[in-house]
């Protein structure tokens, strides 16, 4: 009887039980949602702190965040009134360079295959195709042979003294410009130096100033001092990496001119034996 009275009061209370426990989870979610909106009315600071917000800004503001933004703050530092005067030299002197290298590059042919076809028009005879062909042909090389062709009728000695002169001239050519190239490399760490003596008077114009031979004092003058040596430095060792490179070019075309120069003298002189 008893334990038929307990059974009953349990399927009673199932109802309320599962009632009880749907409030609960109601409950749960609710709080859940209220903790997810104060997480989402949070401001940006407020989640990640005050101080490392701070500290993200610094480093935002000082370029921390890339090279390119690293020299931007040192070239400001370093006085943008001497530095701009390194950087225009830099931007000259690789204008220079880039024009040499195109021209230099352009001027460069298959050596061998020109001369090869000059022969074959010398031995038939046909001194005005082997003029077309070098008339046709860009470079050095073959203005060269064009100027020796036009002189085919007169003795070997004029025509050798025809070539090493006209061959003096193409030299000339190709070395215009490498003048002032050189020139930029000598500026631009005379432009430093002199950044680097002007910040030191600015540094003792300010200890006279300050009465006092402090190390903030004296740092800015020296930091100006610094850069501006360091700037220049750099742009002369880029610049005298490139001048190398277009030394190296004009040498190989010179090379090219005296070997064509060579052949085409023996081409000529053989012409000659078999007309005699």
């Amino acid at each position: 009887m008893t334990a038929g009275i307990l059974a009953g009061l349990l399927m009673l209370g199932q109802p309320a039980l599962a009632q009880d426990l749907q409030v609960a989870d109601s409950m749960a979610e609710t709080q859940m949602v209220a903790a997810d909106s104060a997480v989402g009315d949070l401001t940006v600071e407020e989640l990640i702190g005050a101080d490392d917000m701070a500290a993200l800004d610094s480093l935002a503001s000082e370029g921390g965040f890339g090279l390119h933004d690293q020299l931007k703050t040192k070239f400001m530092e370093g006085d943008p009134r001497f530095m701009s005067l390194v950087a225009l030299v830099l931007v000259l002197g690789l204008a220079l360079c880039i024009e040499r290298i195109i021209y230099l590059t352009l001027a460069e042919i298959n050596t061998k295959k020109l001369l090869a076809d000059i022969e074959k028009k010398v031995e038939a005879g046909d001194v005005e195709g082997a003029k077309t062909i070098c008339r046709d042909t860009r470079g050095p090389v073959a203005s060269v042979c064009y100027q020796g062709l036009m002189h085919i009728d007169e003795p070997v000695e004029d025509i050798e003294r025809s070539i090493i002169s006209y061959g003096s001239v193409q030299t000339a050519r190709l070395e215009r410009g490498t003048s002032w190239i050189k020139l930029c490399i000598a500026i631009a760490p005379s432009l430093g130096f002199l950044g680097t003596v002007i910040g030191m008077v600015m540094a003792f114009d300010q200890i006279q100033t300050e009465g006092d031979i402090g190390p903030t004092i004296v740092a800015e003058g020296m930091k100006v001092a610094l850069l501006t040596t360091i700037f220049g430095i750099v742009v002369a060792l880029i610049l005298q990496v490139f001048y190398n490179f277009v030394n190296s070019r004009i040498d190989r075309l010179t090379i090219q001119m005296e070997e064509g120069a060579i052949t085409l003298l023996d081409i000529i002189s053989k012409s000659k034996r078999v007309k005699e």
